[in-house]
């Protein structure tokens, strides 16, 4: 399997360099996830060039001390997009995923054409932020168990039971100082823009069209009140759960098709 270091950092990708017609496609996992749970959406997308990284700390990359905040993570995907030559990508981020490819589309603008975060990572309210601390100490004391009973219950009761083990066993195996850290530069650190104030303000920075898919109607609305390019849209899925991309990627992939063949049609031939 493909690995590249970047900025000191072994990391494990897959790059299918099909070819075909469009920008390649970008897809990034979330907090204790891996590039594995693309698995169905490369199938639907084999005639398009599709990315999928482990990030740092994930899956089979490597795991530093440190460097993990979502611009630590961009930073890592800028470097893996530059070196491999891949000109502008479509970003598509679940959960953490969705923090790292807004903070890529923010602070490297010229590598991201367009933007599709599912479920994004941004835009906790004061409730949950009231929370974190407790939580973050809880997985400090528990470890990884702690974190295994906080995937499972980001699946409806009852279904989906095939990926919910697949992430429970994978949390299992992270190590809980990454996990701790990674929700610590989510929402804790001075610079993260997990918190609605800081993620209204970082959200104003892009310069992409943004597709935005919400499990929940309350963050879909908050989402929809932020500032964001032309072309941009918000959808929710309320029948899904927080790994939506898992629950229906056929559904996934038709509307990023759909909503990006819009974008190009109204951009107009390209010189």
């Amino acid at each position: 399997m493909p690995r590249i270091m970047v900025n000191g950092v072994s990391l494990h990708y897959t790059d299918t360099d099909s070819g075909g017609e469009g920008p390649p496609l970008l897809l990034v996992h979330g907090w204790g996830g891996d590039g594995e749970e693309w698995r169905p959406h490369l199938r639907a997308w084999a005639g398009r060039r599709v990315l999928v990284p482990d990030l740092r700390g994930h899956g089979r990359s490597a795991v530093p001390h440190d460097g993990y905040g979502p611009r630590d993570f961009a930073a890592d995907l800028a470097a893996l997009l530059d070196a491999l030559g891949t000109g502008p990508v479509i970003a598509v981020g679940h959960s953490m995923g969705g923090q790292v490819v807004t903070a890529l589309a923010v602070e490297h603008p010229l590598l991201v054409r367009a933007l599709v975060v599912l479920d994004p990572a941004y835009g906790a309210d004061e409730a949950e932020i009231a929370r974190l601390p407790a939580e973050q100490e809880t997985l400090r004391a528990e470890g990884t168990p702690w974190a295994v009973r906080f995937v499972g219950g980001a699946f409806r009761p009852g279904t989906y039971a095939e990926p919910r083990a697949r992430h429970e066993l994978l949390m299992g195996a992270m190590d809980p100082a990454v996990l701790l850290r990674c929700r610590d530069g989510m929402y804790l650190a001075p610079d993260a823009f997990g918190p609605r104030p800081a993620a209204r303000a970082y959200l104003a920075r892009r310069r992409c069209p943004v597709l935005a898919v919400h499990s929940n109607a309350g963050p879909a609305a908050w989402e929809g009140g932020t500032a964001a390019p032309a072309g941009s849209r918000v959808e929710v899925w309320p029948e899904c759960g927080h790994y939506l991309h898992e629950e229906r990627p056929g559904r996934l992939v038709a509307l990023v098709d759909a909503w990006t063949a819009e974008l190009e049609s109204a951009a107009g031939p390209r010189s």
